[in-house]
């Protein structure tokens, strides 16, 4: 059994997947910023713990990592106010990953999305703009944090059915980069246990494929 730890733990990403941990015998916490969604968490089956990351030191959220063995994170500030986006999807995010390293849980999982990097392409005064660089800024210092990472770039989320097929890293994105979030929790559960994704950025989108073999590394 292996002890996960889900930052933001309350999103429809993050509620399926600690759901999916749950029931392959993994024990999961789920830290959450509000207390009202501790009942939502629950039903997953997972532990939960109010966890405030934007306003929390990197002390406290080593603290709060400590005795688990791997950290998926998938919070958001959820667009909207560019000031919150960076100090949740950009500093909070460096913060947890300084203090994953301190707690000593090397495992890391990071959500981001398809297309995220320096050259994301989007405009300085679009709405995008603020979380474009913050996922940037973010998912570059994971690379670099000695930690063993694997960055998630699903494309345009959904609510639709996962089924486990998709197509990772297509190189005709003409016909649309739609992924029901149902697929990237089934995708990061199946990362956290495959070592050979480690220090992978794995671009997807709902396809062909199943998961486990999409995810074979290219030989």
């Amino acid at each position: 059994m292996t002890r996960i730890a889900i930052i933001g733990g309350h999103g429809k990403v993050a509620l399926q997947l600690s759901a999916l941990l749950t029931d392959e015998g993994h024990s999961v916490t789920s830290f959450i910023r509000n207390p009202d969604h501790a009942a939502d968490v629950a039903a997953t089956g997972a532990s939960r713990s109010v966890l405030d990351v934007e306003n929390s030191t990197t002390a406290e959220i080593a603290a709060a990592l400590r005795n688990h063995d791997a950290v998926v994170w998938s919070a958001g500030a959820g667009g909207g106010n560019p000031q919150r986006t960076y100090a949740v999807d950009r500093d909070a995010a460096i913060r947890s990953m300084d203090a994953a390293v301190e707690a000593g849980v090397n495992r890391y999982v990071m959500v981001s999305y398809f297309g995220a990097g320096p050259d994301h392409g989007v405009p300085a005064d679009h709405s995008f703009h603020a979380y474009a660089e913050a996922k940037a800024a973010a998912d570059e210092y994971l690379r670099g944090s000695g930690l063993s990472w694997t960055i998630l770039g699903p494309g345009s989320l959904t609510d639709g059915p996962g089924n486990g097929l998709i197509d990772v890293d297509p190189s005709d994105a003409s016909s649309g980069t739609q992924t029901s979030r149902a697929n990237v929790a089934i995708v990061a559960a199946a990362v956290l246990d495959l070592p050979g994704c480690a220090g992978r950025t794995i671009e997807f989108r709902d396809g062909t494929l199943p998961v486990s073999a999409a995810l074979e590394p290219v030989k």
